[in-house]
């Protein structure tokens, strides 16, 4: 095997549509520089993301090459402007545009660090390009872009089996695995578990009924041999989870960069 980093894709604001970079930093908190920098808060002090409500699906966000900005747009509303915002400054002008859109209050937060599920393993999510492959077919008219949609992880692995990213995690949960992407050194946490988010098209907000029950069943009868299943309590995990420490802060990550198993 000759593992690859195959793509990044940040997500620059928490819950909308992502956008694949050559190459990326590491940020002050562990994650990717700009990925999850902008998160959607309503008046009670909660995310406004896809596990929450199905409207965000609707919403469209296209970065500048350097990320400098963002548009935003709802295709199928008539009534809501498509409007520029600096990134990631403009984030008080943004948070106008979507309490009109959510007929709501909302506030656009901006942290460097961004705003991770996992904050213990706030690191990027790696996933193989394989895996994706493999589930894909489950879903008939679903691609391997599809996946990367709906599943949301951050850095993907080429050059490897299904499920390869299960060896980043161990049996004990005390226990965390060194391997190294390019110059960057990371430590793999934990199996992620993936939330209502998946089942639903990234672009309508429509479910997939039986969604995690094929993808789960699939799962369970796919295990491969070197899967810590101790760490399991359900089988609706795709992708680890990840850690960076602080000396890795500033130093990049590139498309094609090796991935060694430390």
């Amino acid at each position: 095997m000759s593992p690859r980093l195959a793509i990044i894709q940040l997500h620059p604001i928490k819950a909308l549509d992502p956008v694949q970079v050559k190459e990326a930093r590491i940020g002050p908190g562990g994650g990717l520089e700009f990925d999850r920098a902008w998160a959607l808060y309503s008046a009670d002090g909660q995310w406004v993301n896809g596990k929450r409500t199905a409207a965000v699906h609707l919403i469209r966000a296209a970065y500048a090459p350097d990320l400098s900005s963002v548009t935003l747009s709802v295709p199928d509303r008539r009534g809501t402007p498509t409007k520029t915002f600096e990134f990631p400054g403009g984030s008080m002008d943004a948070a106008q545009w979507f309490s009109a859109f959510f007929d709501q209050p909302i506030t656009v937060r901006y942290a460097p660090e961004g705003f991770p599920d996992d904050t213990v393993a706030n690191g990027p999510t790696i996933v193989s390009t394989a895996s994706l492959e493999a589930i894909a077919p489950l879903f008939p008219g679903l691609t391997l872009s599809d996946m990367r949609l709906r599943f949301r992880n951050t850095l993907e692995i080429d050059g490897v089996p299904p499920f390869w990213e299960d060896q980043l995690f161990t049996a004990d949960k005390n226990v965390f695995v060194p391997f190294r992407i390019g110059e960057v050194q990371f430590e793999g946490s934990n199996p992620c578990v993936r939330c209502p988010v998946p089942p639903r098209n990234p672009q309508t907000g429509a479910i997939i009924p039986t969604f995690q029950r094929l993808f789960s069943d699939y799962r369970r009868s796919h295990i491969p041999s070197w899967t810590p299943e101790a760490r399991f309590d359900h089988y609706y995990h795709l992708a680890t989870n990840t850690r960076v420490a602080n000396t890795e802060s500033g130093k990049l990550l590139r498309i094609n960069d090796p991935v060694v198993l430390l």
